[in-house]
Protein backbone atom coordinates (compact mmCIF):
# COMPACT_ATOMS: atom_id res chain seq x y z
CA UNK A 1 0.00 0.00 0.00
CA UNK A 2 1.26 3.48 -0.83
CA UNK A 3 2.49 5.33 2.25
CA UNK A 4 0.47 8.49 1.52
CA UNK A 5 -2.66 6.46 0.77
CA UNK A 6 -2.22 4.63 4.05
CA UNK A 7 -1.61 7.90 5.88
CA UNK A 8 -4.85 9.33 4.49
CA UNK A 9 -6.81 6.36 5.74
CA UNK A 10 -5.20 6.49 9.15
CA UNK A 11 -5.82 10.22 9.53
CA UNK A 12 -9.45 9.90 8.44
CA UNK A 13 -10.01 6.97 10.77
CA UNK A 14 -8.24 8.78 13.60
CA UNK A 15 -10.44 11.85 13.10
CA UNK A 16 -13.62 9.81 13.34
CA UNK A 17 -12.39 7.83 16.33
CA UNK A 18 -11.46 11.04 18.17
CA UNK A 19 -14.90 12.49 17.48
CA UNK A 20 -16.69 9.33 18.59
CA UNK A 21 -14.61 9.17 21.76
CA UNK A 22 -15.23 12.87 22.49
CA UNK A 23 -18.99 12.50 22.15
CA UNK A 24 -19.16 9.19 24.00
CA UNK A 25 -17.10 10.44 26.92
CA UNK A 26 -19.07 13.69 27.17
CA UNK A 27 -22.52 12.13 27.24
CA UNK A 28 -22.07 8.53 28.37
CA UNK A 29 -19.41 9.03 31.07
CA UNK A 30 -19.28 12.65 32.25
CA UNK A 31 -23.00 13.34 32.28
CA UNK A 32 -24.08 10.23 34.28
CA UNK A 33 -21.19 10.76 36.72
CA UNK A 34 -22.08 14.40 37.22
CA UNK A 35 -25.76 13.68 37.79
CA UNK A 36 -25.05 10.82 40.19
CA UNK A 37 -22.62 12.93 42.21
CA UNK A 38 -25.02 15.84 42.40
CA UNK A 39 -27.82 13.54 43.59
CA UNK A 40 -25.48 12.18 46.23
CA UNK A 41 -24.63 15.71 47.39
CA UNK A 42 -28.30 16.47 47.94
CA UNK A 43 -29.12 13.22 49.74
CA UNK A 44 -26.12 13.22 52.03
CA UNK A 45 -25.84 15.58 54.98
CA UNK A 46 -22.87 17.74 54.22
CA UNK A 47 -20.78 19.66 56.69
CA UNK A 48 -19.19 22.95 55.74
CA UNK A 49 -16.34 24.15 57.90
CA UNK A 50 -15.93 27.85 58.51
CA UNK A 51 -12.21 27.86 58.01
CA UNK A 52 -10.84 31.26 57.05
CA UNK A 53 -8.30 31.29 54.22
CA UNK A 54 -4.71 32.43 54.63
CA UNK A 55 -4.59 36.20 55.00
CA UNK A 56 -2.33 37.99 52.54
CA UNK A 57 -0.38 41.21 52.82
CA UNK A 58 -0.28 43.74 50.03
CA UNK A 59 2.72 42.04 48.44
CA UNK A 60 0.86 38.71 48.43
CA UNK A 61 3.07 37.13 51.09
CA UNK A 62 1.10 34.80 53.39
CA UNK A 63 0.98 35.57 57.08
CA UNK A 64 -0.22 33.59 60.05
CA UNK A 65 -3.21 31.43 59.30
CA UNK A 66 -5.89 31.74 61.94
CA UNK A 67 -8.06 28.74 61.24
CA UNK A 68 -11.47 28.02 62.67
CA UNK A 69 -13.03 24.61 62.62
CA UNK A 70 -16.47 25.57 63.87
CA UNK A 71 -19.07 23.60 61.99
CA UNK A 72 -21.35 25.79 59.90
CA UNK A 73 -25.07 25.72 60.55
CA UNK A 74 -27.10 24.06 57.82
CA UNK A 75 -29.12 26.31 55.55
CA UNK A 76 -32.76 26.08 56.50
CA UNK A 77 -35.05 28.28 54.45
CA UNK A 78 -37.72 28.56 57.12
CA UNK A 79 -39.43 31.92 57.73
CA UNK A 80 -37.25 32.33 60.83
CA UNK A 81 -33.95 32.01 58.94
CA UNK A 82 -34.89 34.24 55.99
CA UNK A 83 -34.60 37.83 57.16
CA UNK A 84 -35.30 39.52 53.82
CA UNK A 85 -36.56 38.74 50.31
CA UNK A 86 -35.74 40.94 47.32
CA UNK A 87 -37.68 40.70 44.07
CA UNK A 88 -36.13 41.93 40.82
CA UNK A 89 -37.46 41.64 37.29
CA UNK A 90 -35.71 38.32 36.80
CA UNK A 91 -35.08 36.77 40.22
CA UNK A 92 -36.14 36.42 43.81
CA UNK A 93 -33.26 36.72 46.29
CA UNK A 94 -33.56 35.34 49.84
CA UNK A 95 -31.15 36.60 52.50
CA UNK A 96 -30.66 34.41 55.57
CA UNK A 97 -29.98 35.25 59.21
CA UNK A 98 -26.19 35.32 58.63
CA UNK A 99 -26.45 37.85 55.80
CA UNK A 100 -25.83 35.32 53.02
CA UNK A 101 -27.75 34.81 49.80
CA UNK A 102 -29.58 31.68 50.86
CA UNK A 103 -31.44 31.12 47.60
CA UNK A 104 -32.04 32.64 44.17
CA UNK A 105 -35.21 31.66 42.33
CA UNK A 106 -35.38 32.48 38.62
CA UNK A 107 -38.75 34.06 37.82
CA UNK A 108 -38.80 34.01 34.01
CA UNK A 109 -41.16 31.37 32.61
CA UNK A 110 -38.50 29.61 30.54
CA UNK A 111 -36.43 28.79 33.61
CA UNK A 112 -38.34 25.77 34.86
CA UNK A 113 -37.09 22.31 35.82
CA UNK A 114 -38.37 18.93 34.68
CA UNK A 115 -41.21 19.21 37.22
CA UNK A 116 -42.28 22.58 35.75
CA UNK A 117 -41.15 24.43 38.88
CA UNK A 118 -39.12 27.63 38.76
CA UNK A 119 -35.40 26.87 38.92
CA UNK A 120 -33.59 27.48 42.20
CA UNK A 121 -29.85 27.93 41.89
CA UNK A 122 -28.60 26.39 45.12
CA UNK A 123 -28.92 23.06 46.90
CA UNK A 124 -30.21 23.00 50.47
CA UNK A 125 -26.82 22.72 52.11
CA UNK A 126 -23.90 24.39 50.36
CA UNK A 127 -21.57 27.36 50.73
CA UNK A 128 -23.65 30.51 50.16
CA UNK A 129 -22.72 33.73 48.30
CA UNK A 130 -21.73 36.73 50.45
CA UNK A 131 -20.79 34.60 53.46
CA UNK A 132 -18.15 36.48 55.48
CA UNK A 133 -15.35 34.79 57.43
CA UNK A 134 -12.78 36.43 59.69
CA UNK A 135 -9.10 35.66 60.21
CA UNK A 136 -9.55 36.20 63.94
CA UNK A 137 -10.77 32.83 65.24
CA UNK A 138 -12.87 34.18 68.09
CA UNK A 139 -14.61 36.79 65.93
CA UNK A 140 -15.23 34.21 63.22
CA UNK A 141 -16.79 31.79 65.68
CA UNK A 142 -19.08 34.43 67.12
CA UNK A 143 -20.10 35.72 63.68
CA UNK A 144 -21.64 32.34 62.89
CA UNK A 145 -23.77 32.47 66.04
CA UNK A 146 -25.14 36.02 65.96
CA UNK A 147 -28.00 36.87 63.61
CA UNK A 148 -27.97 39.93 61.39
CA UNK A 149 -30.66 42.60 61.57
CA UNK A 150 -32.18 43.74 58.25
CA UNK A 151 -33.64 47.16 57.63
CA UNK A 152 -36.44 45.60 55.53
CA UNK A 153 -38.00 42.14 55.36
CA UNK A 154 -39.32 42.53 51.80
CA UNK A 155 -37.96 44.72 49.02
CA UNK A 156 -39.32 45.35 45.52
CA UNK A 157 -36.48 46.15 43.11
CA UNK A 158 -38.40 45.40 39.92
CA UNK A 159 -38.51 49.05 38.80
CA UNK A 160 -35.67 50.88 40.54
CA UNK A 161 -32.61 49.94 42.53
CA UNK A 162 -33.23 49.31 46.24
CA UNK A 163 -30.89 49.08 49.21
CA UNK A 164 -30.77 46.44 51.94
CA UNK A 165 -28.71 47.14 55.06
CA UNK A 166 -27.68 44.22 57.29
CA UNK A 167 -26.04 44.85 60.64
CA UNK A 168 -24.43 42.28 62.92
CA UNK A 169 -23.46 43.39 66.41
CA UNK A 170 -20.73 41.18 67.85
CA UNK A 171 -19.15 41.57 71.29
CA UNK A 172 -16.46 44.02 70.21
CA UNK A 173 -17.24 44.57 66.55
CA UNK A 174 -20.05 45.94 64.37
CA UNK A 175 -20.29 44.45 60.89
CA UNK A 176 -22.37 46.33 58.31
CA UNK A 177 -23.23 44.79 54.95
CA UNK A 178 -25.01 47.06 52.45
CA UNK A 179 -26.44 45.45 49.30
CA UNK A 180 -27.97 47.47 46.48
CA UNK A 181 -30.17 45.37 44.18
CA UNK A 182 -30.95 46.40 40.60
CA UNK A 183 -33.95 45.44 38.40
CA UNK A 184 -31.72 43.34 36.09
CA UNK A 185 -30.78 41.19 39.14
CA UNK A 186 -27.17 42.29 39.65
CA UNK A 187 -26.15 43.95 42.90
CA UNK A 188 -23.45 46.01 44.62
CA UNK A 189 -22.24 44.95 48.05
CA UNK A 190 -20.13 46.76 50.65
CA UNK A 191 -18.89 45.17 53.88
CA UNK A 192 -17.50 47.41 56.64
CA UNK A 193 -16.19 46.63 60.10
CA UNK A 194 -16.15 49.14 62.97
CA UNK A 195 -12.51 48.32 63.74
CA UNK A 196 -9.77 47.15 61.36
CA UNK A 197 -10.24 43.44 60.65
CA UNK A 198 -9.06 41.03 57.98
CA UNK A 199 -12.00 39.13 56.53
CA UNK A 200 -13.04 37.20 53.44
CA UNK A 201 -16.24 37.11 51.39
CA UNK A 202 -17.16 34.20 49.14
CA UNK A 203 -18.91 33.80 45.81
CA UNK A 204 -20.48 30.69 47.31
CA UNK A 205 -20.43 27.25 45.79
CA UNK A 206 -21.49 27.10 42.14
CA UNK A 207 -25.19 26.90 41.14
CA UNK A 208 -26.48 23.37 41.48
CA UNK A 209 -29.10 22.93 38.76
CA UNK A 210 -29.32 19.19 38.12
CA UNK A 211 -31.46 19.39 35.01
CA UNK A 212 -28.67 21.25 33.21
CA UNK A 213 -25.64 19.21 34.31
CA UNK A 214 -24.00 18.57 30.93
CA UNK A 215 -20.63 20.26 30.96
CA UNK A 216 -17.72 21.44 33.10
CA UNK A 217 -18.39 23.16 36.40
CA UNK A 218 -16.26 24.75 39.06
CA UNK A 219 -14.58 28.13 39.55
CA UNK A 220 -13.24 30.65 37.05
CA UNK A 221 -10.98 33.67 37.64
CA UNK A 222 -10.18 36.42 35.15
CA UNK A 223 -6.88 38.20 35.81
CA UNK A 224 -5.69 41.70 35.00
CA UNK A 225 -3.71 40.42 32.01
CA UNK A 226 -6.91 39.00 30.48
CA UNK A 227 -6.05 35.36 31.13
CA UNK A 228 -8.57 32.92 32.58
CA UNK A 229 -7.83 30.37 35.30
CA UNK A 230 -10.24 27.49 35.87
CA UNK A 231 -10.55 25.21 38.91
CA UNK A 232 -12.81 22.24 38.17
CA UNK A 233 -14.89 20.34 40.70
CA UNK A 234 -13.19 17.36 42.35
CA UNK A 235 -9.80 18.50 40.98
CA UNK A 236 -8.61 20.80 43.79
CA UNK A 237 -5.60 19.33 45.58
CA UNK A 238 -4.33 22.39 47.47
CA UNK A 239 -5.21 25.92 48.47
CA UNK A 240 -4.15 28.58 45.97
CA UNK A 241 -4.01 32.35 46.37
CA UNK A 242 -4.29 34.57 43.31
CA UNK A 243 -3.81 38.35 43.06
CA UNK A 244 -4.81 40.78 40.32
CA UNK A 245 -8.26 39.24 39.82
CA UNK A 246 -11.03 41.05 37.95
CA UNK A 247 -13.85 38.60 38.55
CA UNK A 248 -14.44 35.33 40.37
CA UNK A 249 -17.17 33.09 38.98
CA UNK A 250 -18.55 29.83 40.37
CA UNK A 251 -20.33 28.20 37.46
CA UNK A 252 -22.13 25.23 35.98
CA UNK A 253 -23.25 24.76 32.38
CA UNK A 254 -25.81 27.57 32.27
CA UNK A 255 -25.60 29.51 35.55
CA UNK A 256 -23.11 31.46 37.62
CA UNK A 257 -22.64 33.31 40.87
CA UNK A 258 -19.97 35.92 40.27
CA UNK A 259 -18.31 38.73 42.21
CA UNK A 260 -16.32 41.37 40.35
CA UNK A 261 -14.50 44.67 40.58
CA UNK A 262 -13.02 46.13 37.40
CA UNK A 263 -11.79 49.32 39.06
CA UNK A 264 -9.71 47.73 41.80
CA UNK A 265 -8.35 44.22 41.36
CA UNK A 266 -9.07 41.56 43.97
CA UNK A 267 -7.02 39.01 45.88
CA UNK A 268 -8.70 35.60 45.93
CA UNK A 269 -7.96 32.41 47.82
CA UNK A 270 -9.32 29.19 46.30
CA UNK A 271 -9.75 26.40 48.87
CA UNK A 272 -10.89 22.83 48.43
CA UNK A 273 -13.84 21.45 50.36
CA UNK A 274 -14.31 17.86 51.53
CA UNK A 275 -15.23 16.83 47.97
CA UNK A 276 -12.14 18.55 46.49
CA UNK A 277 -14.43 21.15 44.91
CA UNK A 278 -13.21 24.77 44.72
CA UNK A 279 -14.43 27.46 47.13
CA UNK A 280 -13.40 31.06 46.45
CA UNK A 281 -12.84 33.75 49.09
CA UNK A 282 -12.13 37.39 48.27
CA UNK A 283 -9.85 39.22 50.69
CA UNK A 284 -11.09 42.31 52.50
CA UNK A 285 -9.70 44.60 55.17
CA UNK A 286 -12.13 46.81 57.12
CA UNK A 287 -13.90 47.91 53.93
CA UNK A 288 -14.67 45.80 50.84
CA UNK A 289 -16.82 46.90 47.89
CA UNK A 290 -17.74 44.55 45.04
CA UNK A 291 -20.47 43.97 42.48
CA UNK A 292 -22.16 40.62 42.00
CA UNK A 293 -24.67 38.60 40.02
CA UNK A 294 -26.31 35.21 40.44
CA UNK A 295 -28.28 33.75 37.56
CA UNK A 296 -28.15 32.52 33.97
CA UNK A 297 -25.11 33.30 31.84
CA UNK A 298 -27.01 35.44 29.34
CA UNK A 299 -24.62 37.12 26.93
CA UNK A 300 -26.61 40.35 26.53
CA UNK A 301 -27.08 40.82 30.28
CA UNK A 302 -23.45 40.11 31.15
CA UNK A 303 -22.24 42.45 28.43
CA UNK A 304 -24.54 45.20 29.71
CA UNK A 305 -23.01 44.89 33.19
CA UNK A 306 -19.47 44.97 31.79
CA UNK A 307 -18.17 43.68 28.42
CA UNK A 308 -15.45 41.71 30.22
CA UNK A 309 -18.06 39.68 32.07
CA UNK A 310 -18.94 37.77 28.90
CA UNK A 311 -15.80 35.73 29.65
CA UNK A 312 -17.89 34.07 32.35
CA UNK A 313 -19.23 32.08 29.37
CA UNK A 314 -16.41 29.69 28.56
CA UNK A 315 -16.40 27.58 25.38
CA UNK A 316 -13.30 25.47 25.92
CA UNK A 317 -10.23 25.11 23.71
CA UNK A 318 -11.78 26.76 20.64
CA UNK A 319 -13.19 29.78 22.51
CA UNK A 320 -11.42 32.13 20.09
CA UNK A 321 -13.63 30.72 17.30
CA UNK A 322 -16.75 30.02 19.36
CA UNK A 323 -17.10 33.50 20.86
CA UNK A 324 -17.42 35.43 17.55
CA UNK A 325 -19.56 32.60 16.22
CA UNK A 326 -22.05 33.07 19.06
CA UNK A 327 -22.10 36.84 18.51
CA UNK A 328 -22.93 36.21 14.85
CA UNK A 329 -25.58 33.66 15.86
CA UNK A 330 -27.14 36.24 18.16
CA UNK A 331 -27.02 38.82 15.38
CA UNK A 332 -28.92 36.49 13.05
CA UNK A 333 -31.47 35.70 15.73
CA UNK A 334 -32.19 39.42 16.08
CA UNK A 335 -33.48 39.40 12.50
CA UNK A 336 -34.96 35.91 12.29
CA UNK A 337 -36.60 35.84 15.72
CA UNK A 338 -36.56 32.05 16.12
CA UNK A 339 -33.49 30.28 17.51
CA UNK A 340 -34.23 27.08 15.56
CA UNK A 341 -34.34 28.81 12.20
CA UNK A 342 -31.32 30.84 13.26
CA UNK A 343 -29.37 27.60 13.71
CA UNK A 344 -30.53 26.47 10.27
CA UNK A 345 -29.41 29.78 8.72
CA UNK A 346 -26.04 29.69 10.51
CA UNK A 347 -25.42 26.12 9.35
CA UNK A 348 -26.13 26.99 5.72
CA UNK A 349 -23.91 30.09 5.87
CA UNK A 350 -21.04 28.08 7.37
CA UNK A 351 -21.43 25.41 4.71
CA UNK A 352 -21.30 28.08 2.00
CA UNK A 353 -18.18 29.65 3.53
CA UNK A 354 -16.47 26.27 3.84
CA UNK A 355 -17.66 25.07 0.41
CA UNK A 356 -14.30 25.70 -1.30
CA UNK A 357 -12.63 23.38 1.22
CA UNK A 358 -15.44 20.85 0.98
CA UNK A 359 -15.35 21.02 -2.82
CA UNK A 360 -11.63 20.25 -2.96
CA UNK A 361 -12.08 17.34 -0.59
CA UNK A 362 -15.03 15.91 -2.51
CA UNK A 363 -13.30 16.27 -5.88
CA UNK A 364 -10.18 14.58 -4.52
CA UNK A 365 -12.18 11.69 -3.09
CA UNK A 366 -14.08 11.29 -6.37
CA UNK A 367 -10.80 11.09 -8.29
CA UNK A 368 -9.44 8.52 -5.86
CA UNK A 369 -12.63 6.49 -6.24
CA UNK A 370 -12.22 6.45 -10.03
CA UNK A 371 -8.59 5.39 -9.62
CA UNK A 372 -9.43 2.67 -7.06
CA UNK A 373 -9.40 -0.24 -9.58
CA UNK A 374 -6.01 0.86 -10.96
CA UNK A 375 -4.64 1.35 -7.44
CA UNK A 376 -5.77 -2.14 -6.53
CA UNK A 377 -4.08 -3.57 -9.61
CA UNK A 378 -0.79 -1.83 -8.76
CA UNK A 379 -0.97 -3.09 -5.17
CA UNK A 380 -1.55 -6.65 -6.38
CA UNK A 381 1.11 -6.47 -9.10
CA UNK A 382 3.84 -5.09 -6.83
CA UNK A 383 2.76 -6.58 -3.51
CA UNK A 384 6.27 -7.87 -2.86
CA UNK A 385 8.04 -4.64 -3.87
CA UNK A 386 6.78 -1.68 -1.81
CA UNK A 387 9.19 0.74 -3.45
CA UNK A 388 7.93 0.02 -6.98
CA UNK A 389 4.38 0.03 -5.70
CA UNK A 390 4.86 3.47 -4.22
CA UNK A 391 6.57 4.81 -7.34
CA UNK A 392 3.83 3.60 -9.73
CA UNK A 393 1.07 4.91 -7.49
CA UNK A 394 2.70 8.33 -7.30
CA UNK A 395 2.93 8.38 -11.08
CA UNK A 396 -0.75 7.44 -11.27
CA UNK A 397 -1.73 10.23 -8.87
CA UNK A 398 0.39 12.77 -10.73
CA UNK A 399 -0.95 11.75 -14.13
CA UNK A 400 -4.59 12.08 -13.02
CA UNK A 401 -4.16 15.13 -10.79
CA UNK A 402 -5.20 13.24 -7.65
CA UNK A 403 -3.96 13.93 -4.12
CA UNK A 404 -4.21 11.05 -1.62
CA UNK A 405 -4.34 13.60 1.22
CA UNK A 406 -6.80 15.89 -0.55
CA UNK A 407 -9.91 14.26 0.87
CA UNK A 408 -8.73 14.14 4.48
CA UNK A 409 -7.05 17.51 4.97
CA UNK A 410 -10.15 19.66 4.25
CA UNK A 411 -12.08 17.56 6.76
CA UNK A 412 -9.42 18.09 9.44
CA UNK A 413 -9.41 21.85 8.81
CA UNK A 414 -13.18 21.95 9.46
CA UNK A 415 -13.00 20.13 12.80
CA UNK A 416 -12.30 23.29 14.90
CA UNK A 417 -15.40 24.89 13.37
CA UNK A 418 -17.56 21.91 14.30
CA UNK A 419 -16.30 21.73 17.88
CA UNK A 420 -16.80 25.48 18.24
CA UNK A 421 -20.42 25.18 17.11
CA UNK A 422 -20.79 22.21 19.43
CA UNK A 423 -19.68 24.27 22.45
CA UNK A 424 -21.74 27.30 21.41
CA UNK A 425 -24.96 25.34 21.06
CA UNK A 426 -24.24 23.31 24.19
CA UNK A 427 -23.42 26.27 26.46
CA UNK A 428 -25.84 28.92 25.21
CA UNK A 429 -28.48 29.58 27.86
CA UNK A 430 -30.33 31.55 25.18
CA UNK A 431 -31.55 28.22 23.78
CA UNK A 432 -33.12 27.33 27.13
CA UNK A 433 -36.89 27.26 26.64
CA UNK A 434 -36.53 28.44 23.02
CA UNK A 435 -38.94 26.58 20.69
CA UNK A 436 -38.39 25.74 17.04
CA UNK A 437 -41.40 24.12 15.37
CA UNK A 438 -44.12 21.61 16.25
CA UNK A 439 -42.78 19.20 18.88
CA UNK A 440 -39.50 21.02 19.64
CA UNK A 441 -40.37 23.32 22.55
CA UNK A 442 -36.90 23.62 24.08
CA UNK A 443 -33.76 23.56 21.91
CA UNK A 444 -31.60 23.07 24.99
CA UNK A 445 -33.25 19.73 25.77
CA UNK A 446 -33.20 16.45 23.86
CA UNK A 447 -35.82 15.77 21.19
CA UNK A 448 -38.63 14.09 23.18
CA UNK A 449 -39.69 11.92 20.22
CA UNK A 450 -36.20 11.26 18.79
CA UNK A 451 -37.22 12.58 15.36
CA UNK A 452 -34.13 14.73 14.84
CA UNK A 453 -31.65 12.00 15.92
CA UNK A 454 -33.29 9.52 13.53
CA UNK A 455 -33.21 12.08 10.72
CA UNK A 456 -29.55 12.67 11.53
CA UNK A 457 -28.82 8.95 11.26
CA UNK A 458 -30.76 8.56 8.02
CA UNK A 459 -29.10 11.60 6.43
CA UNK A 460 -25.67 10.38 7.54
CA UNK A 461 -26.39 6.97 5.96
CA UNK A 462 -27.46 8.60 2.68
CA UNK A 463 -24.45 10.90 2.75
CA UNK A 464 -22.21 7.88 3.22
CA UNK A 465 -23.76 6.15 0.21
CA UNK A 466 -23.23 9.18 -2.01
CA UNK A 467 -19.67 9.91 -0.85
CA UNK A 468 -16.89 8.09 -2.73
CA UNK A 469 -15.31 5.43 -0.54
CA UNK A 470 -11.58 5.21 -1.15
CA UNK A 471 -10.92 2.65 1.58
CA UNK A 472 -9.54 -0.67 0.41
CA UNK A 473 -9.49 -2.46 3.75
CA UNK A 474 -12.72 -4.42 4.31
CA UNK A 475 -12.63 -3.99 8.10
CA UNK A 476 -12.37 -0.22 7.77
CA UNK A 477 -15.27 -0.26 5.32
CA UNK A 478 -17.45 -2.12 7.80
CA UNK A 479 -16.55 0.29 10.60
CA UNK A 480 -17.48 3.28 8.44
CA UNK A 481 -20.76 1.64 7.38
CA UNK A 482 -21.71 1.19 11.03
CA UNK A 483 -20.98 4.81 12.00
CA UNK A 484 -24.52 6.14 11.26
CA UNK A 485 -25.91 3.71 13.82
CA UNK A 486 -23.32 4.72 16.43
CA UNK A 487 -23.88 8.44 15.86
CA UNK A 488 -27.66 8.04 16.00
CA UNK A 489 -27.31 6.37 19.39
CA UNK A 490 -25.15 9.24 20.71
CA UNK A 491 -27.45 11.94 19.36
CA UNK A 492 -30.52 10.51 21.09
CA UNK A 493 -29.50 12.49 24.21
CA UNK A 494 -28.03 15.54 22.50
CA UNK A 495 -29.78 18.92 22.90
CA UNK A 496 -32.24 19.40 20.05
CA UNK A 497 -30.45 22.58 18.90
CA UNK A 498 -27.17 20.72 18.38
CA UNK A 499 -28.91 17.79 16.65
CA UNK A 500 -30.74 20.25 14.38
CA UNK A 501 -27.40 21.73 13.33
CA UNK A 502 -26.05 18.29 12.45
CA UNK A 503 -29.17 17.30 10.47
CA UNK A 504 -29.08 20.51 8.39
CA UNK A 505 -25.32 20.10 7.94
CA UNK A 506 -25.82 16.55 6.62
CA UNK A 507 -28.64 17.56 4.25
CA UNK A 508 -26.60 20.42 2.84
CA UNK A 509 -23.56 18.14 2.46
CA UNK A 510 -25.73 15.65 0.58
CA UNK A 511 -26.74 18.44 -1.80
CA UNK A 512 -23.10 19.40 -2.34
CA UNK A 513 -22.13 15.78 -2.96
CA UNK A 514 -24.95 15.28 -5.48
CA UNK A 515 -23.74 18.40 -7.28
CA UNK A 516 -20.12 17.17 -7.38
CA UNK A 517 -21.20 13.70 -8.52
CA UNK A 518 -23.27 15.19 -11.36
CA UNK A 519 -20.24 17.18 -12.58
CA UNK A 520 -18.10 14.02 -12.69
CA UNK A 521 -20.87 12.09 -14.45
CA UNK A 522 -21.06 14.77 -17.15
CA UNK A 523 -17.27 14.75 -17.56
CA UNK A 524 -17.31 10.97 -17.94
CA UNK A 525 -20.07 11.20 -20.54
CA UNK A 526 -18.09 13.80 -22.53
CA UNK A 527 -14.96 11.62 -22.45
CA UNK A 528 -16.91 8.62 -23.72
Amino acid sequence: MNNKDGMQKRMLLMTLIVFVFFVAYEFLVLKPQQEAKQQEKIKQEQTVKNQAPVAMTTDAAPVANNTVTTQAPSVNLSPKSVVSTIKTQKSLYEIDNLGRIAQVTLLESKYTDKDSKQIKLFALDQLRPLEVRFSDASINEEAFKVNVIANASAIDATQTKQQLVLTQQLSNLLVTKTITFYPDSHYDVTVKTSTPQTFFMTTGFRPNVLVDMYADHGALLKLNDGSLTTFLDEKMDKTESVTGVKFASAFDRYYTTVLYNFDKSMSVTVMKDEKNDPQMFIHGNTDLTLSGYAGPKEHILLKSLNPELVDVIEYGFFTFIAKPMFIFLQFLQGYIGNWGWTIVALTILIKLILFPLSYKGMVSMQKLKDLAPKIKDIQAKYKDDKQKQSTHMMELYKKNGANPMGGCLPLILQIPVFFSIYRVLLNSIELKGAPWILWIHDLAMMDPYYVLPLLMGASMFLQQKLTPNTLQDEMQKKIFQFLPVIFTFFFLWFPAGLTLYWVVNNIFTIGQQVYINSIFDKQKAIKK
